[in-house]
């Protein structure tokens, strides 16, 4: 990639928003179990519901690829990101099931928008034998933004019970003053191909959807129930909670980018099946867990595995058609939480009745994506998307262009 202004270029554009959205949101992800508890007494079926709330935006997150009509891509990222950083700035003073439903919606638009647009940005002003390496880079800016999250809170709620109000005011306002340097420092960067701005579906692209839809239905269950179960089963405090997300994020500062620069070289379908193997037996142990520190450890195991995400971006990249780049990356992220929407609030009602099989149902998921993800080629690219040829989806075309 070329510079622009020095050290103002798109890829250092990318690095500072990779930092302000966990700045923001992993002070949400913190505090939301602990704080709906304490503030208002959720149970499974509250926190099921608040959580499928939170998916909507991400399954209307297609609708984005409409306002390119008006608005350029980077400029959206930006207005996501506001919305993000106000919606978390606000939440502390919302401590009510409809008031965390409320601020929890705002919250959400603005997080799903920006990570429809940065994604796309991402594969557009990113070549594609630097991707993985950059996406690890990225992953490594969020941790460091969540490690000062999670290590402030825990400091915080340790050492001086401090109200949730203090955490959610404090980070969400960094959020802001941190985003209105990047929007007055960044130039608008223009696009190398321009971009579709109507929905496309290709039948080249099955097996990526398949991916995307079992991905968006297993990750459901760990964010919305992993943690909740270390709250209710294990009665982890939000001190304890932020300490386990900081060994997380560390985990991923120190070691991200060189799980991208591996998957570089491993290509997506090994780097995928390393993902779901693990996935499988974490969601086992999962179920049947009953001691706290073996289900911290698991916390931490599951989110090891978020790096290998990185294969199915990579994967889109060599296969899309560069104008279609935006459009993919909106109806991507719809197909993802398809499942999102309906699944916490469901599994939320399973949940008051066994929580082992609300995590069973996860690892039959991961060996669906197993299974999927076999047939991605060893070098996957436009006219050879997957191992056996277009697959089931052939039927299906393009809805429009």
């Amino acid at each position: 990639m070329k510079p622009f202004n020095g050290w103002r270029t798109p890829a250092t554009l990318l690095l500072f928003m990779a930092f302000i959205m966990p700045l923001a949101f992993s002070t949400w992800a913190a505090l939301i179990n602990n704080f709906s508890k304490e503030a208002a007494e959720f149970t499974g079926r509250e926190i099921g519901i608040l959580q499928s709330l939170r998916e909507v935006p991400g399954f209307l997150a297609f609708s984005a690829v409409f306002l390119l009509i008006f608005v350029r891509e980077q400029s959206l990222a930006m207005v996501s990101l506001l919305l993000l950083a106000a919606g978390v700035l606000i939440t502390g003073f919302f401590p009510s099931v409809l008031g965390l439903y409320l601020t929890t919606v705002i919250m959400s638009i603005g997080f799903h928008y920006f990570e429809t647009v940065n994604q796309s940005l991402t594969l557009q002003w990113i070549e594609k034998d630097q991707a993985a390496h950059f996406m690890g880079k990225a992953l490594a800016v969020k941790a460091a933004a969540s490690i000062l999250v999670f290590a402030s809170t825990w400091v915080m709620f340790e050492f001086f019970n401090a109200p949730y109000q203090w955490a959610y005011v404090i980070f969400g306002g960094a959020s802001l003053g941190l985003l209105f340097f990047v929007w007055v420092s960044f130039p608008n960067y223009s696009a190398q191909v321009e971009q579709t701005t109507t929905l496309v579906f290709r039948r080249s692209y099955w097996l990526y959807y398949a991916l995307v839809f079992l991905s968006g239905a297993r990750r459901q269950i760990f964010m919305v129930f992993a943690g909740f179960l270390l709250v209710e089963k294990f009665h982890y405090s939000a001190a304890a909670i932020s300490l386990l997300f900081l060994a997380n994020y560390v985990f991923n500062f120190l070691f991200a980018s060189k799980l991208g620069k591996l998957i570089g070289v491993i290509g997506e379908r090994r780097a995928l099946t390393i993902e779901y193997v693990g996935l499988i037996g974490v969601f086992v142990a999962y179920a049947f867990v009953d001691n706290a520190q073996v289900a911290g450890a698991l916390y931490i195991i599951d989110h090891f595995f978020f790096a290998f995400a990185i294969a199915m971006k990579t994967y889109i990249q060599k296969i899309a058609h560069p104008e279609d780049i935006a459009s993919t990356a909106a109806v991507s992220f719809t197909i993802n939480h398809i499942a999102a929407v309906v699944l916490p609030a469901a599994l939320g009602l399973l949940w008051l009745y066994s929580n082992a099989a609300v995590f069973l149902f996860g690892a039959v998921l991961a060996f669906a994506s197993l299974c999927f993800s076999q047939l991605i080629p060893n070098n996957p690219a436009i006219g050879a998307e997957t191992r056996f040829g277009d697959g089931p989806l052939s039927r299906f075309s393009r809805l429009s262009r």
